[in-house]
C-alpha cells in the first residue's frame, strides 16, 4: 500500500470538474484507490464520492492505493493536485 497526503491547492476546491478528472484518472489503474478526509473515506474511482468529500481550498486529503500499479497511481494523482487540475 502506498499513501500520500495531498493538499487541495486550486481556489475552487474539488468541484465537479476536478472530481471527474480524479475519477477518470483513477479508473485507469487496477489498484484500489481511496481518498480520506477526516473520518470519511471514499472510492477515488467514484465521481460522486469524490464530490461528496466537500474538499475546499487548502483541505488535506490522504490518498491511498493498493495493488499492482499503486506507486504509479499515486504519482499520477499527485501530479493532478500539483497542477491544480489545470484550472489556474
Amino acid at each position: 500500500m502506498v499513501e500520500k497526503i495531498l493538499t487541495v491547492s486550486n481556489r475552487a476546491g474539488i468541484h465537479a470538474r476536478p472530481a471527474a478528472i480524479i475519477a477518470q484518472t483513477s479508473n485507469k489503474f487496477e489498484s484500489e484507490i481511496t481518498i480520506t478526509r477526516d473520518d470519511t473515506t471514499v472510492n477515488a474511482k467514484s465521481i460522486m464520492g469524490v464530490i461528496a468529500m466537500g474538499a475546499g481550498y487548502n483541505t488535506q486529503l490522504t490518498i491511498r492505493a493498493e495493488g499492482s500499479d499503486e506507486s504509479e497511481a499515486i504519482s499520477v494523482i499527485e501530479e493532478l493536485f500539483n497542477s491544480r487540475f489545470e484550472e489556474e
